[in-house]
């Protein structure tokens, strides 16, 4: 028979391994994957973002692509798994922790100045941007979640004809009402003149769960170490609802190609974020896929036969407006 010890260690849960694929080793696995990665840091004046880069091994840089995660998430973790695809296309990707994510500085998931957060990204992407290799391709801003929010920020903030198009996943533009922060607790908490921005302390509507389909992927989604798993912050919940109403009165400043997709069961940010903006975007060139039935991870959470028809109809979208808007001349 097992001893206690050994039966106390039969139930314990399994460790979790490194990284989101296994125990492969990091550079074997983004090789197998057509990719090479490298990680940094980039000084801005709100602080360290930490950042990624995503280059195909082999044949021409088409594009580049410009990613911002959703709330309490990185870009280490299944988000890379968008970033690979796009780079297997023949992109250049690259991703930044949003400030108080991941490994980037700032208070753990306190948004309480979204401009702020917003032009610390965008400091990095235009550097990017406006360096010699990449300045003159086409470019894209990718946004999933509320770093579709962030993304559309940035894009506000950006000189005209910095950016090609927009890419948009399951953005958060319309808060659901079983997500919206309760005002009483806001206003209370605005009686304390700010002491209570950062307090986490807002009820927390468990996500993650409403986020994602499959439940072994919401596993591996879960053990991700620098996901943050506390209550929403005050400050954030504030001005999550002040930036998400902002947004929905400028839409119609989007005058350059938009793509927004989003599942009809997405539990986390409305469809009707998606539905909006193609409305009323000014755009001339905008395009809206919603998804019978799919959650709000599009493509870390579904099931691998429908996250591939959501890459696929990015793929379409992307190469397409690579064939028809260019290259900028130098």
């Amino acid at each position: 028979m097992p001893s206690d010890a050994e039966s106390s260690a039969n139930l314990a849960p399994a460790k979790p391994p490194p990284y989101f694929w296994g125990d492969m080793p990091e550079e074997e696995y983004f090789t197998s994957q057509g990719v090479r990665n490298t990680k940094s840091y980039f000084e801005t004046p709100n602080g360290k973002l930490f950042t990624q880069t995503f280059l195909p091994l082999e044949g021409e840089i088409k594009g580049t692509v410009y990613m911002s995660h959703g709330y309490a998430s990185d870009t280490s973790w299944m988000f890379s798994k968008i970033c690979m695809s796009y780079c297997r296309w023949g992109y250049a990707v690259f991703a930044a922790d949003l400030l108080g994510h991941g490994r980037s500085d700032g208070i753990r998931c306190y948004m309480g100045d979204m401009e702020k957060v917003a032009a610390t990204s965008l400091s990095f992407f235009k550097h990017v941007r406006t360096s010699e290799p990449y300045k003159n391709l086409p470019a894209f801003l990718f946004g999933e979640s509320m770093g579709g929010l962030v993304t559309l920020l940035m894009y506000f903030q950006s000189e005209p004809e910095t950016w090609t198009g927009l890419i948009f996943s399951a953005p958060l533009f319309v808060i659901p009402e079983p997500m919206k922060p309760s005002r009483p607790h806001l206003f209370a908490y605005g009686l304390l003149f700010g002491l209570a921005d950062t307090w986490a302390a807002m009820p927390d509507n468990k996500m993650i769960g409403k986020a994602i389909k499959d439940p072994e992927k919401l596993k591996i989604i879960a053990s991700n170490p620098n996901r943050y798993t506390g209550k929403p912050r005050v400050g954030t919940m504030r001005e999550l609802l002040r930036k998400t109403l902002y947004v929905q009165e400028n839409f119609d400043r989007v005058t350059i190609p938009v793509l927004t997709v989003h599942g009809t069961a997405d539990g986390v940010t409305c469809p009707s974020s998606s539905e909006l903006l193609y409305e009323k975007a000014s755009s001339s060139d905008k395009t809206l896929k919603l998804y019978e039935g799919m959650y709000h991870s599009l493509i870390q959470g579904e099931p691998d036969e429908n996250a591939e028809i959501v890459l696929k109809d990015m793929r379409e979208w992307i190469d397409e407006r690579v064939q028809r808007y260019g290259s900028k001349t130098a």
